[in-house]
């Protein structure tokens, strides 16, 4: 569900009349909708979702940047938009789904059409083929959505997103030794799902990947209810819980090598790259991007669990947080500026 809310921040107003808000990495804006500009449109769903997904929104001029809303053609066009056919086409150009939403909002009497783009799970989406004027989405190519731009991806972000499936998959395995190795190889043993297959040694103690579990449904002794086709594992024994500091120390651990730098690291890093970079240019396009909340480049180094579950809970940042980086947020954000500057910015 899109939420109006956020949209009305996303088209603030200053005193004159101007957006407050800019495009950026999660937004653009659209004067208004027409059928004929749904490459343009699926060439930006394809980018907003491989990096951190984002808004398109229609009903905003370009230059100066005011909220007209839409015209009465727009509007009607968009309404005729079917949700089905849509995702059907976008799975036949790019290679994986990209999940969407569609809102026609009204704010201060003027409607606005509004695509919400989630990002992907599992980067890159990759375009299959040809499609539109100028084969304007080319067969093999992958978009992405930089600073208020859409384009191809460069390598760093590339990478990126190579790398993290990499992390993802390696951490899964990791996971699953680890699991093994606390139970000890001769206490552990593997549930086949596809070959309905237990090895074990002399303990029936099981190893189950988190995707499984989430599926199972445990039942009391007495209450099993046989139903055809209906599948139930039981389960006899303790479940000992793992040492709650241990993981946590693990994990605090994993965070500080992944992201070994600190903001100022970052800024001083970026200076050897483009010696006229100031450290405020650096926070500025650190806000502007979002590169704080945005795990590809930062994490939150919270100084607690506790601070930790009360983010997670209320959203608010406790005092004193500091955020800790990747090496790849030097390069983009020396890339950033590197192209302001170029543009006269």
């Amino acid at each position: 569900m899109i939420d109006q809310t956020e949209i009305a921040k996303m088209l603030k107003k200053k005193p004159n009349g101007n957006l407050h808000h800019r495009e950026g990495q999660t937004l653009e804006f659209k004067e208004q909708f027409n059928f004929a500009g749904l490459v343009d449109y699926f060439r930006d769903f394809a980018a907003f979702s491989n990096n951190k997904g984002g808004h398109l929104i229609f009903g905003v001029t370009d230059s100066p940047r005011k909220a007209t809303g839409l015209s009465k053609k727009s509007e009607e066009q968009f309404e005729k938009i079917d949700p089905e056919k849509i995702s059907e086409y976008l799975l036949g150009i790019f290679s994986g789904q990209i999940d969407w939403e569609q809102e026609l909002i009204v704010i201060d009497g003027l409607n606005f059409g509004v695509f919400k783009i989630i990002e992907n799970q599992t980067k890159p989406i990759i375009a299959k083929k040809d499609e539109g004027k100028d084969q304007y989405i080319k067969n093999g190519e992958i978009y992405y959505r930089y600073a208020g731009r859409t384009q191809k991806i460069r390598f760093p972000e590339l990478e990126v997103i190579i790398n993290k499936r990499i992390e993802h998959n390696n951490n899964s395995w990791m996971d699953l030794v680890t699991k093994i190795g606390k139970a000890g190889p001769q206490n552990a043993a593997i549930l086949d799902t596809e070959k309905g297959l237990i090895q074990k040694g002399k303990n029936q103690v099981m190893v189950i990947d988190e995707n499984l579990v989430n599926k199972l449904t445990f039942i009391k002794k007495g209450e099993f209810k046989e139903e055809e086709g209906a599948k139930t594992l039981q389960l006899i024994g303790d479940i000992t819980p793992i040492d709650q500091v241990d993981v946590i120390r693990k994990v605090k651990e994993d965070l500080i090598k992944r992201y070994p730098l600190t903001s100022t690291q970052v800024a001083d890093k970026v200076k050897e790259l483009q010696p006229n970079c100031s450290k405020n240019e650096v926070w500025r396009i650190m806000k502007e991007n979002d590169l704080k909340q945005n795990f590809d480049y930062s994490a939150f180094n919270f100084r607690s669990k506790g601070h930790e579950d009360d983010y997670k809970e209320t959203g608010e940042m406790p005092s004193g947080t500091a955020s800790i980086f990747k090496g790849n947020a030097v390069e983009f954000i020396a890339n950033i500026w590197k192209q302001e500057q170029e543009n006269g910015k």
